[in-house]
């Protein structure tokens, strides 16, 4: 029973309650650091490795943590995290390093690093708390990495660099889409991966906030939202 507990804590947050598209959380960095595979699976990674180890410190001090300066304990914990990261980053992979830019740094303060372990760690033992970590960096990985591949493929005819679509300029057939390399591109493949993930799963659609009154002309069953027609306006009934 705990085992299968577990395995849903570990795959709900892939599509099912998934952070970004169900929470829109980390939407940020998903839309930045995306123009490139590389670029968005080192995003991935590091956000991940953040959130997992965070989540198992947290959750281990939980018990000893003053509610009052219970935040500012986490992100003191999440920012000595992100400075490792990011020291790593620099030393063995300086080129994404650069591109990433002030990105790494804002782990700090991306809210579902803090939304997992203000709202879960701090309230569960290590294991599941971890579980749980790995599991919403999995589901945040999947969204990054798929809208990177998309922006690097439509965009360059690459993937990790390597040319996969062969492009005119090199005596091939694709035409590269400079707009997918641009800012609005990842808005447009955010929203259409929201919009396909809440088609095939309609649950994670939100409720309206507001219905409209039904007018007089609905319910008399006309048909449409407005008054009932004056027939005398239209001249004598046959």
């Amino acid at each position: 029973m705990a085992g299968r507990r577990l395995g849903r804590t570990l795959t709900d947050p892939l599509l099912r309650e998934n952070p970004v598209t169900l929470q829109i959380l980390g939407i940020c960095s998903a839309l930045a650091v995306t123009t490139s595979l590389a670029t968005a699976s080192t995003m991935a990674a590091s956000l991940s490795a953040v959130l997992v180890v965070s989540a198992g410190i947290i959750s281990l001090i939980r018990r000893h943590i003053p509610n009052a300066i219970r935040l500012i304990v986490q992100i003191v914990i999440v920012a000595s995290l992100v400075i490792v990261i990011d020291q790593f980053l620099q030393a063995y992979l300086f080129d994404i390093s650069q591109r990433l830019s002030v990105f790494v740094s804002l782990i700090t303060t991306n809210c579902l690093v803090l939304g997992r372990t203000e709202s879960f760690a701090r309230l569960n033992p290590p294991l599941p708390s971890m579980v749980d970590a790995l599991g919403n960096g999995l589901g945040y990985s999947l969204v990054l990495i798929v809208i990177g591949a998309c922006r690097e493929l439509f965009g360059a005819g690459k993937l990790f660099g390597w040319q996969v679509l062969p492009t005119v300029d090199q005596g091939g057939w694709f035409t590269p889409l400079g707009l997918m390399l641009l800012a609005p591109s990842a808005f447009f493949l955010l929203g259409g991966f929201v919009w396909v993930v809440r088609s095939l799963l309609p649950e994670q659609a939100e409720k309206p906030e507001f219905t409209p009154p039904e007018t007089a002309g609905a319910r008399a069953g006309l048909g449409g939202g407005g008054p009932p027609i004056n027939r005398r306006w239209w001249g004598p009934s046959a």
